[in-house]
């Protein structure tokens, strides 16, 4: 069934590729410019009109938000030349943490190369520590496309090639540092690039959080984009799992997805114990000791302002609140969740039509690596292509983070982020017996929160949560910063790059010239 007010032009791949390639790609170039045929006519506000406090159309939200005319596109917009041939060396990194931690990274690698003018070799995803799992980039990401898709951009190989030299083969060690974490781009034109050209390679690690998002410079920004919402395509199969589990969620009508963030590592980061058994606590305790830093957390202060993840129960009452029933079909991307059953059966009894990707595919490569980096890629996929997106916890969450930024590129499409602490002392009131007019309140802080449309980032909103407005562009913009670059920027840059190489052929030809002459 095809989501409504939302239609998607069909992209022809290399080797007949089909399905969800052509559901995902939504421009009308290999890896730019991001055209949809259908404009939505609104000003830029989180809210869908002008409703009353106690007012929600779910059968709205069941639909993109309204764009104000705004759309997609990380093309550039002024000069880009095409990477030289002769670089400045090899620049490795390893990406540390999840799959989604990853992905930034390697935003920020591809960067980090464009700005020391780098040949970048494919980065490193350290799985092993987050994951155990040992897929690395290879196992898990399109390398072909990864690499054509930013050939304007960036020279990418995937390793350092050996050097010959008078019968000799000579490997290149690159020089290990450990960038600052948020460096700016002074940082790497200095500091690095000397390490560079001093040893013709680096290898930056970790490499998490070591490039600052809030750069001045709107061209840098698009690269990110570029890399996160095109180059940066899954392997084959697991766009195949992912396809097949949306068909099926969807043969039965729209479904939502949900990452439902009650998870031991989440709980015990957020310090909220209290609401557990006095083992769980020992255990949540015992884990928040090994891996963050002490700190005083107090349960009652913290969920006073919205700082624990709302409960199965919290999140089943909210979408109550705001209008959905029994009926409504949920994915849910979650890792195991912490308390079991007991906290599970009240969001079951009101929601019971739930399903994960185990229970909706149980091919054997999924079910062997469901907690790996697959099944997080698969979760990804199925929550980017959701009608509605739901993340319970997406203040430190990657996941969440980044599919609301990459469904808001994606056509503007639904999210529901609860104002965790809006709804705190609801919630608190609830528990104390005070439940007239419970609902409402619901509703009236839901209605304050935004559900996709174009918004302006306030931090600490993250670039990678919300890239508006340098990766979109509108046709008649009355700012020219934001007009959208010429349909034909694909043959020009493809234009540049092929003048690049001419002139790489002339000036190979007249050394070669040169060498004959003096002979």
């Amino acid at each position: 069934m095809r989501r409504p007010g939302l239609h998607r032009q069909h992209w022809k791949q290399g080797g007949g590729s089909k399905g969800i390639y052509a559901k995902l790609t939504v421009v009308v170039v290999v890896l730019l410019i991001c055209t949809f045929s259908v404009f939505f006519s609104a000003t830029i506000s989180g809210n869908r009109g002008s409703l009353e406090p106690s007012e929600i159309n779910v059968e709205e939200l069941w639909e993109s938000a309204k764009s104000g005319g705004w759309r997609p596109s990380s093309a550039p917009r002024s000069d880009w030349p095409p990477p030289p041939k002769e670089t400045n060396g090899y620049l490795r990194v390893r990406c540390n943490g999840g799959l989604n931690q990853q992905r930034s990274a390697i935003c920020n690698a591809v960067l980090a190369a464009r700005i020391m003018n780098a040949t970048l070799v494919l980065p490193e995803l350290d799985a092993n520590s987050f994951w155990h799992d040992d897929s690395g980039f290879q196992g898990i990401y399109d390398v072909e496309h990864f690499i054509q898709t930013l050939k304007y951009d960036v020279r990418i190989v995937e390793s350092i090639p050996e050097i010959h030299k008078n019968g000799k083969t000579k490997k290149i060690k690159a020089h290990q540092i450990r960038p600052p974490r948020d460096a700016p781009i002074s940082w790497y034109t200095t500091v690095a690039l000397k390490k560079m050209k001093e040893h013709g390679a680096i290898y930056l690690t970790p490499f998490s959080h070591r490039l600052a998002e809030e750069i001045d410079n709107a061209e840098y920004q698009r690269l990110r984009c570029r890399v996160n919402y095109h180059a940066l395509r899954f392997k084959p199969n697991i766009m195949r799992l992912s396809e097949s589990i949306v068909d099926k969620l969807r043969a039965q009508g729209h479904f939502m997805s949900i990452h439902l963030r009650f998870e031991m590592d989440m709980l015990a980061f957020a310090g909220c114990f209290d609401i557990f058994s006095p083992e769980e606590q020992s255990i949540l305790k015992k884990y928040r000791k090994e891996n963050f830093a002490e700190k005083r957390l107090v349960y009652n202060e913290r969920r006073a302002i919205g700082k624990c993840p709302l409960t199965p129960e919290e999140v089943g009452l909210v979408l109550r609140a705001m209008g959905f029933d029994n009926s409504t079909r949920i994915y849910l991307a979650a890792g195991e969740l912490f308390g079991g059953e007991r906290f599970m059966k009240p969001f079951r009894d009101l929601f019971p039509r739930l399903e994960n990707h185990s229970s909706v595919d149980s091919s054997e490569e999924l079910v062997a690596n469901t907690r790996g980096l697959l099944g997080s890629a698969v979760d990804y996929m199925v929550c980017l292509l959701s009608d509605i997106f739901m993340p319970t916890y997406d203040g430190p969450s990657n996941f969440a983070n980044n599919l609301l930024g990459h469904r808001l590129y994606y056509g503007f499409r639904t999210t529901i982020r609860p104002d965790r602490k809006g709804l705190a002392p609801i919630f608190i009131d609830r528990e104390n017996g005070q439940t007239a007019g419970f609902e409402q309140a619901v509703r009236r802080v839901m209605l304050k929160t935004k559900f996709g449309g174009p918004h302006k980032r306030v931090p600490p909103e993250s670039f990678y949560t919300n890239s508006w407005p340098e990766c979109f562009c509108q046709m008649s913009p009355s700012n020219p910063a934001d007009k959208c670059p010429p349909e034909n920027v694909l043959e020009i840059l493809e234009s540049q790059l092929e003048n690049e190489v001419n002139r790489d052929l002339e000036a190979l030809m007249e050394t070669n010239s040169t060498r004959r002459t003096e002979i």
